[in-house]
Formats: structure tokens, C-alpha cells, sequence
């Protein structure tokens, strides 16, 4: 069997309010505009950015200015999004990570509890997995995980259903809140550095004091140099594993999700799929763009290449 190199494959990003992937829009990778996603449980946009992207939809831009400022000019791809939960939720129950819904025991490459433990040593030292599981997964408590973290206004409803002000958008968040909502921090103790909150997080009893309210936007980005889309590679601080070897029907995805653990409710989810080149022809059935279908709903309603070092961690 010949050996798959990454030139064999094209990426296709997609977002939508469940797992079911008829309900997920085609992102532009890199473009100007964010998806917008509406559910019983969450109103969103969500902006996905990708450093030398080889993807889906043809023509897409290869990066994004994002990648050439700091603190970004070493990461390598970034999910943002801006939030608004339709009920209050304990600040304990919100994860965010990844998910499958089949076993990969049996295609797991060597040193995967070595890189996990390289991760929550180095890296995210609140996340718990199992990847031996029927339903393997890797999450992290939202408010310890995510690398930015910003408290918005309350929004407003228009026809019953809650809007995103347009004057909040997914470039350039910054950690932190402005007026009211910063005051919501300081009482909650909450650090105003990001990797001083993230620290603040890993205490269950902090999270448990938080809430995130009913119809207020909520703003995060996601961001890190370790998962290289271009060459479908892992890099860790000393380790690294390329993921090509073990792609088959089955195994062609990374998908995130943020959900309630508790009761399993999904707020949204976006999905990285592996598509062979000579497949991509025909992608796009069953997926449409944001562009041209609006809004997502359920069905109820070239740098050189860099190898992370310790001190890039978040």
C-alpha cells in the first residue's frame, strides 16, 4: 500500500450546532466573514483560521493578517467565536475539546499517552480524556481552556431570538471585558491576564462560582502551534508525530465541540476532515457555505516551518 503524503489531501472546515453533519455550513477558512449558528442552546458566530491553508472552498486564502502579529505569528490555526447561552450555566459544566463517535484503540499511533501527558503537563493541565473508550474524547473546563476569554454586553432579542450586537465580531478579542461586565470579573476575583486566569480555572470551586448568563455574549478564541493542518503533523515541545499513516474511512477527522457535560448538550461544533484530492470535486454535497445559506441551524429550529519550543506555552 503507498505511503499517503499530505500533498494527497485538501482540508474542509465545517461548523454547525450539532454532530449531525447535515446541519454544518463550509466555512471560509481565512476569509472575512463567520459563521453564524443558531440552536436551542446557544446563538454564535464562529471565525476559523489556518495557517498555510490547502483547503476547501477552492480559491480560499493560504493565511489570514492574524498570523502576522503577536501573539500569533507561531500559531497555527485558530477557532474564534462569539456566544450567547439561552440558559445560565455553572462555569464548571462548560468543556470544550474533542470528540469522536467510534473507538480508535485499534489505530492509535505509539506515543499517544506520551503526548497526552506532554499536553497536560506542558500545555492544559485541566483536561481529562480517554482514548480507549468507545467514544473517545479530550476536554478541557471552557473558562481554564480556552486561551482568550472576553465578557461581553447582554444582548437584545429581535423576534424572539437573541442577536450578536454587529458591533462585536471574532478579530482581534482581547482578553478582559469593558464597563459593567468588567466589574463582573473583579467580583468574581477573576484574574485580568489570560494565562492568569486559565490558572484561576483549574480550582473546580472557582468555576463552580461562575455562571455564564442567559442572553450575554460571551467572546473566545482558541489558538496554538502544535497541530500543523499543512502536513497533518502533531508538534509538541520534544515530540512529534505526523498523522498521515493512520487516515482511513473511519479516522479522517479532528472535530471540536463545546458542550454542557453534564447533560451532553452541544452548543456548537466545528469539523476538520481530511478530503483525498481526487474527492474534492465532489465535496460540497450536503454542506453549503455561510455565504449562501445563512445561518446554520438544528433540525428543531508559507513561514518556515516552526517547531514549538517550553516557552511557547500558553
Amino acid at each position: 500500500m503507498a505511503k499517503s503524503t499530505a500533498d494527497q489531501y485538501l482540508l474542509r472546515v465545517t461548523a454547525g450546532p450539532d454532530y449531525d453533519s447535515s446541519t454544518h455550513t463550509l466555512v471560509a477558512v481565512n476569509g472575512p466573514t463567520s459563521v453564524p449558528i443558531s440552536s436551542n442552546h446557544c446563538t454564535a458566530n464562529i471565525k476559523v483560521r489556518v495557517q498555510n491553508y490547502r483547503g476547501l472552498p477552492h480559491g480560499s486564502p493560504t493565511t489570514s493578517p492574524y498570523f502576522s502579529s503577536d501573539p500569533h505569528t507561531h500559531d497555527q490555526y485558530s477557532i474564534a467565536f462569539s456566544m450567547i447561552p439561552h440558559t445560565t450555566i455553572d462555569g464548571n459544566e462548560l468543556v470544550f475539546g474533542n470528540d469522536l463517535d467510534h473507538s480508535i484503540r485499534d489505530r492509535l499511533p505509539p506515543g499517544t499517552e506520551t503526548a497526552f501527558k506532554i499536553v497536560k503537563w506542558a500545555i492544559d493541565p485541566g483536561l481529562e480524556g480517554d482514548f480507549y473508550s468507545d467514544k473517545p474524547h479530550l476536554y478541557g473546563p471552557l473558562l481554564s481552556s480556552i486561551n482568550v476569554l472576553r465578557v461581553g454586553p447582554k444582548a437584545t432579542k429581535k423576534d424572539g431570538k437573541y442577536e450578536i450586537p454587529a458591533r462585536l465580531h471574532e478579530d482581534g478579542i482581547a482578553e478582559g471585558a469593558d464597563g459593567e461586565e468588567a466589574e463582573l470579573r473583579k467580583e468574581k476575583q477573576v484574574p485580568e491576564d489570560a494565562a492568569a486566569r486559565k490558572k484561576h480555572f483549574l480550582k473546580e470551586d472557582h468555576r463552580k462560582d461562575w455562571e455564564f448568563e442567559e442572553g450575554r455574549v460571551y467572546q473566545g478564541d482558541f489558538f496554538n502551534p502544535y497541530i500543523d493542518f499543512n502536513q497533518f503533523a502533531l508538534k509538541l515541545p520534544g515530540f512529534s508525530l505526523s498523522v498521515l499513516g493512520y487516515i482511513d474511512a473511519k479516522q479522517d477527522t479532528l472535530r471540536y465541540v463545546m458542550k454542557n457535560k453534564s447533560t451532553g448538550d452541544v452548543f456548537f461544533v466545528v469539523v476538520f476532515t481530511l478530503v483525498p484530492k481526487e474527492d474534492a470535486e465532489k465535496d460540497g454535497a450536503g454542506v453549503t457555505t455561510a455565504a449562501s445559506d445563512g445561518i446554520a441551524k438544528t433540525g428543531d429550529d508559507k513561514k518556515e516551518e516552526y517547531q514549538p519550543k517550553d516557552d511557547d506555552l500558553d
